[in-house]
């Protein structure tokens, strides 16, 4: 069977395997409502007991372990796409971040951690005090104008 030339085909195949970083990354989405953050990792076909949550003064680690399944004697790969290995990504938390509230929750493939704002870091108002009485201010009259102009 004659194979056609195909010269983008061979150098899309050169170009992926040059861009490929050795261990794949872990893709995050990060947002903020209400008075908390919440970061979402795609983590799909991992074993929920091989993720791991650290925090370490301001830095917040998540790491897993994604396997693929084993052929047995007999199997023998014709494509393999779907990395393996284990991936980490850390976040650097600000100073108005409640560690000690943070709670993770896995569910179809994502991992989805809430991070409090810590209550001094909330936006709040401030009441502005009147002290003084209800006295009315006169007009300061200077020396050689008249009130009325």
């Amino acid at each position: 069977m004659a194979r056609s030339f195909d010269p983008f085909r061979d150098m899309e195949r050169l170009f992926g395997e040059a861009t490929r970083t050795s261990q794949p990354g872990l893709a995050m989405d990060l947002y903020r409502t209400g008075d908390h953050f919440v970061a979402a990792f795609d983590l799909p076909g991992v074993d929920p007991q091989s993720i791991d949550i650290d925090i370490d003064d301001r830095t917040l680690t998540v790491r897993a372990e994604r396997k693929n399944g084993s052929l047995g004697e007999d199997g023998k790969w014709l494509v393999r796409e779907r990395p393996s290995g284990t991936v980490a990504r850390q976040l650097s938390l600000g100073r108005g971040i409640d560690s000690a509230g943070i709670s993770a929750d896995y569910r179809d493939g994502v991992l989805e951690l809430t991070i409090p704002v810590a209550e001094e870091s909330k936006p709040r108002k401030i009441a502005v005090q009147h002290s003084g009485g209800n006295r009315e201010i006169a007009p300061e009259v200077i020396e050689g104008e008249s009130e009325e102009g």
